[in-house]
């Protein structure tokens, strides 16, 4: 159970972004492509240590759809078909917090891979 609840979600008129804000007052906005690429789904983590993939080309993915998920997360749909993440209202807190450093960390991912923001490839 999450100590963390979000009092509203929204996601922008352009489908690029989705604001939160949390029970506490704290207040996040998330782009839609830091959300596709840091997604908590097995598609991009992995199933173990070690297995986690860099997915490249999606600065310009959207949410297309946002699905609650019990009382403690919310599955989102974007509109390259991704739609397995499922995220914790913790998860989304710790992207309001880290999300300029975890999005640093994947760009350095990214170059050290020769990939790029626009060019979508196989994740790798």
């Amino acid at each position: 159970m999450s100590d963390t609840w979000p009092s509203e979600l929204r996601v922008s008129k352009d489908r690029q972004r989705l604001a939160i804000t949390f029970d506490d007052g704290r207040s996040f906005d998330l782009s839609a492509e830091l959300l596709r690429v840091l997604s908590p789904s097995a598609e991009v983590q992995g199933h173990g240590p070690g297995q986690k993939v860099t997915v490249p080309g999606k600065r310009n993915v959207a949410i297309i759809s946002m699905t609650p998920t019990g009382n403690y997360a919310v599955r989102i749909g974007f509109d390259d078909m991704h739609d397995t993440g499922i995220y914790t209202w913790t998860y989304l807190r710790e992207l309001g917090e880290r999300g300029a450093e975890l999005f640093s960390v994947y760009e350095e991912e990214l170059r050290e891979k020769g990939m790029n923001r626009d060019t979508a490839e196989k994740p790798r």
